[in-house]
């Protein structure tokens, strides 16, 4: 008996959960979780196709390098006696930076004048011996051979005067070096030697670095299949090159760090990695590139005039090709194929398939079929349409349960 009883409740266990799943699963159903009826519009989104005068862009990752590196070294030995810069300053051509004790270069300096002008003075000596003799061989009261010997001994000792000019030359350009000098316009990085130390020409480090930081270079590559259109651009002029931040909109004008020029193209292609190195240079003139920074650069290489353009999420890929979903008058999707010119992340150019002032789908392609009904939806952060008006008239009053009659 309790056996019987059991698969009766189990029966009518499995009865009462054939008919939910029946009843969940019904066509009325299905559609009310769905949301929509069989036929109702699909919601989408849409852009107009425009016309417009388009730039073309190559994109690279580019890395930021001073125009001038300069590791300012000392060129003689000696005691570091002033220093005469601040770390991170601003310097010019010839500004003095630091000062190595002069003296012992300066003694040697007097030591090589002193010599010349005894030598000088023992040659204006010879020359006059040398005059005397050539008048007294010539009157035959000497002879020519002691003539000669003089006006050997003159030579030697113009001789001997240059090099000691030359001597002169040399310690007053060792003293010269004594005081060190900006070589070109820079800023100067961190001081590795302080004042009081010995400095020695052979030292590896130096004093400190100075780099050019206006203007500034930036280093960048592309495939070597942009070779073409980055050589015609080159004849065509001066090609522009934008400097942008990671990570920002290349479209966002005030993210624009700065506006350069190519300057460079290699002369040769890397074998290695297939690549093009090109060098463009920007005047960083408030200094938002640094040295060893990595920035994003948007080479101009072209600009195509009266373009059909239109947003590149509404370009759909499949097996044959290319296709856009236009919208047409009576709010049904045409399919059509297209065919593409350039495109990048900010705008696709259409050659052909798509007419300016064309609706074309942005969002909810992948629901669309050819001819399916659809609905304009507002786009995100859009106002929502106003709700209709209640048509003009008295306005009822509510009866009360009280009530017998109209008020």
């Amino acid at each position: 008996m309790r056996r019987l009883l059991l698969i009766v409740v189990v029966l009518a266990l499995g009865a009462g959960g054939a008919w939910w799943w029946m009843a969940a699963n019904a066509p009325g159903q299905r559609e009310a979780r769905r949301g929509r009826g069989k036929d109702d519009p699909i919601p989408i989104l849409v852009a107009t196709a425009q016309q417009t005068d388009v730039p073309i862009y190559l994109d690279a990752l580019g890395t930021a390098q001073a125009s001038a590196t300069v590791t300012i070294k000392p060129m003689v030995d000696g005691p570091l006696v002033e220093v005469r810069f601040r770390e991170g300053q601003d310097v010019h051509t010839g500004d003095v930076l630091a000062r190595i004790d002069p003296r012992s270069f300066q003694a040697v300096l007097d030591q090589a004048m002193a010599k010349k002008k005894q030598d000088e003075a023992t040659l204006a000596n010879a020359r006059v011996d040398l005059v005397r003799y050539q008048k007294l061989a010539a009157t035959a009261y000497t002879s020519a051979q002691q003539a000669d010997t003089q006006k050997a001994l003159v030579a030697q000792l113009e001789a001997q005067v240059a090099g000691d000019q030359a001597q002169i030359d040399s310690a007053r350009t060792q003293l010269s070096y004594t005081t060190i000098t900006a070589p070109v316009d820079g800023r100067v990085g961190i001081r590795q030697v302080d004042e009081g130390n010995i400095v020695h020409a052979a030292d590896p480090t130096g004093l400190v670095m100075l780099t050019t930081l206006k203007p500034i270079s930036v280093l960048f590559t592309l495939p070597q299949q942009a070779l073409g259109a980055v050589t015609q651009a080159m004849e065509a002029g001066t090609p522009e090159v934008l400097a942008v931040p990671q990570g920002s909109d290349p479209q966002d004008a005030k993210a624009l760090i700065d506006r350069g020029a190519l300057t460079v193209l290699d002369n040769q292609v890397d074998p290695s990695t297939g690549t093009i190195k090109l060098k463009a240079t920007f005047p960083n003139d408030h200094l938002l590139i640094w040295p060893g920074a990595f920035i994003n650069v948007r080479l101009k290489v072209e600009t195509v005039h009266a373009a059909t353009v239109v947003p590149p999420s509404a370009v759909q890929r499949g097996p044959q090709g290319p296709y856009i979903y236009v919208v047409n008058d009576d709010m049904t999707a045409a399919r059509r194929s297209v065919t593409l010119g350039h495109e990048d992340a900010s705008a696709a150019i259409v050659t052909a398939g798509v007419t300016p002032g064309e609706r074309v789908v942005t969002d909810g392609a992948s629901r669309l079929t050819d001819k399916a009904k659809v609905a304009i939806a507002a786009p995100p952060g859009a106002a929502p349409a106003p709700s209709p008006k209640q048509p003009e008239g008295p306005t009822p009053v509510a009866r009360t349960r009280g009530s017998r009659g109209a008020t």
